[in-house]
């Protein structure tokens, strides 16, 4: 597996950045969905990457600077074809592992309540994230869980 900064003009990115919107939307009413789409990852304050082997797509993710010592991880995301491969905790170690670098102090998650989310919990948690209050001006909702870890 190789993690590659960028790739969101790629069109299997740009699939899987849809696949992610709409399942988001599919689970979460459209007001507690906070998914970035391809404008939003091109932000200033966002770093995109994306995970391949070969030419062949396995996931996506991203950290948005929040403020000054915190960071925030978005859209990530594994490739249908890739779940239960390891691809989304190979991310978010490396997001982890950017971030230190980086040195910020906290890294921040939100995501979601629905079953469809349960993975992607437990791999947060296992990975150290801790529940905590909302933050980055999201509303609080039962549709939203908000997870942070210190650095």
């Amino acid at each position: 597996m190789e993690i590659r900064a960028g790739g969101l003009d790629h069109p299997d990115v740009q699939a899987l950045l849809r696949l992610h919107r709409d399942e988001a939307l599919g689970s979460t009413p459209r007001e507690n969905a906070h998914a970035l789409d391809v404008d939003g990852l091109r932000a200033g304050d966002v770093r995109f990457w994306t995970a391949w082997d070969g030419a062949t797509l396995l996931g996506m993710a991203a950290l948005r600077r929040l403020e000054a010592g915190h960071v925030e991880v978005k859209s990530m995301r594994t490739a249908p074809a890739a779940v239960r491969r390891g691809v989304g905790r190979a991310l978010l170690t490396y997001l982890i592992e950017v971030a230190r670098t980086d040195r910020y102090t906290r890294l921040s998650l939100e995501t979601g309540t629905a079953p469809s989310y349960d993975a992607a919990n437990r791999l947060y948690e296992a990975a150290g994230f801790e529940d905590g209050p909302a933050f980055g001006g999201y509303p609080e909702s039962a549709h939203n869980r908000f997870m942070t870890i210190v650095l």
